[in-house]
């Protein structure tokens, strides 16, 4: 699993311009067969999302680390991610980052991944499960926002909970989507496209716990 790891960097993510070091430093790292559903573990190192159950994915390793790139860490950040699914990128993140906050809003997988996220040792990842639209406003402000699963419009609440000087990475729109950075400064939000992609739906919800 570690050569393929390897190869998974090598060739799927460096050779297609990711080059911040602590990010493949990172995807060498994550055992990301440990996040994929049984049946799918021999494809854990392949360039596709792979179904997690729920109607949910496990994204591409590529976009993974592209949007991990995109957020600048340095490792003082507190980040917030919405649409924790497997887990995989809270486990990246909480390798670039001080503090990662996360939140899904399909139970069976919220739990499943707080369960195997603590039992791995990501000892700075705290997940809820609940509504990601609301964002998790007692934990805010954070220094950088990512969103795994497309909202058709970025939410204002999640805008608001963004420091001054944060950034936020998410997919966007409905049937076509944008990968989009945001970044937030004096008040004013600048938002940049870097490329289409196809994430599942953000779901709305009220559950917490």
């Amino acid at each position: 699993m570690e050569q393929l790891r390897e190869l998974m960097v090598r060739n799927q993510i460096e050779n297609r311009g990711v080059s911040d070091e602590r990010v493949l430093a990172a995807m060498r790292k994550i055992e990301r067969h440990r996040f994929v559903p049984g049946i799918h573990v021999s494809s854990a190192y392949e360039d596709h999302p792979l179904p997690i159950g729920h109607g949910q994915t496990i994204s591409q390793p590529y976009i993974v680390a592209l949007m991990t790139e995109l957020c600048d860490l340095d490792g003082n950040e507190k980040v917030l991610e919405i649409g924790t699914g497997s887990g995989y990128q809270a486990a990246v993140l909480s390798l670039l980052a001080k503090e990662v906050y996360t939140i899904e809003i399909v139970d069976p997988l919220g739990k499943s991944a707080r369960t195997r996220l603590a039992e791995m040792g990501y000892s700075n990842v705290e997940v809820r499960i609940g509504d990601g639209y609301l964002g998790w406003p007692e934990k805010a402000p954070f220094d950088v926002i990512i969103l795994t699963a497309s909202p058709p419009k970025i939410p204002k609440s999640l805008i608001d909970q963004l420091d001054d000087g944060g950034i936020l990475v998410a997919p966007e729109g409905d049937y076509s989507q944008e990968l989009v950075k945001m970044t937030k400064k004096g008040g004013t939000v600048t938002k940049r496209t870097i490329t289409y992609v196809r994430f599942v739906p953000m779901i709305r919800g009220t559950r917490e716990q």
